[in-house]
């Protein structure tokens, strides 16, 4: 995956700031922000690595769910046409939208 990188298990996506001339990561999926700041990749997984374990550590002492929960359910807003083409894919699949979509997701987040 593009500009995804993986410190520990955990996943930060990755962007340049043209602004200070580093590169910025920013863990996803935490209950709180974890960013970190550097100008190649070994200093990323470096700094990314100091960034979660300083989260990490801060969450256990404050008794804090460090994950942020994931109900799997989430509201897609879609131009009309969008839908109907969704609603006819799925269908000439044997699969509900639901499931199409699913797997549609799946496949796009490499999971």
């Amino acid at each position: 995956m593009n500009n995804v990188l993986t410190i520990e298990g955990h996943k930060a996506v990755v962007s340049f700031d043209p602004d200070i001339g580093m590169f910025r990561g920013e863990f996803t999926c935490l209950s709180g922000g974890a960013d970190f700041y550097a100008t190649d990749v070994e200093g990323l997984r470096r700094e990314g690595a100091a960034s979660l374990r300083v989260y990490l550590e801060a969450c256990e002492k404050r008794g804090i769910e460090p994950l942020a929960k994931a109900s799997g359910q989430f509201v897609l807003r879609i131009p009309p046409e969008v839908h109907r083409a969704a609603v006819i894919a799925a269908k000439a699949s044997g699969k509900s939208l639901n499931q199409w979509a699913g797997d549609v997701l799946r496949e796009a987040a490499h999971v």
